[in-house]
């Protein structure tokens, strides 16, 4: 496939996510509470994508990813601004579930939905061969890219973080597993100084080696 038939398909296909309603019109379970709205960054030149969990009540309201105190922390790991961060010529951002999912009874996120996961990320990261590295935020991000090879536990999976940013096989990116920068993983950070010393400068280093300009 040329570089501009491949270009073709990913705008396509974006344009399908977004407008897509597959969890209202025909749900696996109950349907989205509310009125879709699918947030993705995706380019056929990035490098470096972020997958994580899904939007969340601020940024189904503002309509672009990671626009929450979540996103700030974010950046601050992976050492870069908005003006990088949003560019989607260098960054992808993924999400297993594209539109919010809602709020459970305690008024948590709601799991993503997995009508997401089944329709578009197959053919999405098809369409984006050129992906180096895949930063995968918290279990669901983790389960669909790391697979058979994700520990039993979200710690488990970060700590073995070496082993999974070693492996690249069948042409996939390599993956870096992180924790949701969630203030809710506070303690979970303060329990594991290692990734801030260990792992971030990596990440750091990876995010300005693969969204440098060429």
């Amino acid at each position: 496939m040329s570089e501009k038939t491949n270009s073709k398909t990913l705008d396509r296909l974006a344009a399908d996510v977004r407008s897509c309603r597959i969890c209202v019109e025909n749900p696996e379970k109950s349907a989205l509470p509310h009125e879709p709205r699918p947030v993705l960054q995706v380019s056929g030149t990035a490098r470096l994508c972020v997958c994580g969990q899904a939007p969340g009540t601020r940024v189904h309201q503002s309509g672009r990813p990671f626009t929450d105190p979540s996103g700030d922390r974010l950046r601050n790991w992976m050492g870069i601004e908005e003006d990088i961060f949003y560019d989607a010529g260098k960054l992808a951002i993924v999400p297993m579930g594209f539109c919010f999912p809602g709020l459970d009874a305690k008024g948590g996120d709601l799991p993503p939905r997995t009508e997401c996961r089944k329709a578009w990320h197959d053919r999405l990261f098809a369409a984006m061969p050129q992906i180096e590295l895949v930063l995968v935020i918290g279990q669901y991000a983790q389960a669909y890219h790391l697979r058979s090879n994700r520990q039993k536990s979200l710690t488990e999976t970060v700590s073995n973080w070496r082993q999974h940013f070693a492996r690249q096989m069948d042409g996939k990116p390599a993956v870096l597993p992180l924790p949701h920068p969630s203030w809710r993983n506070n303690a979970w950070l303060r329990k594991n100084p290692w990734f801030e010393t260990e792992l971030l400068p990596v990440l750091r280093g990876e995010v300005q080696r693969l969204t440098m300009v060429p």
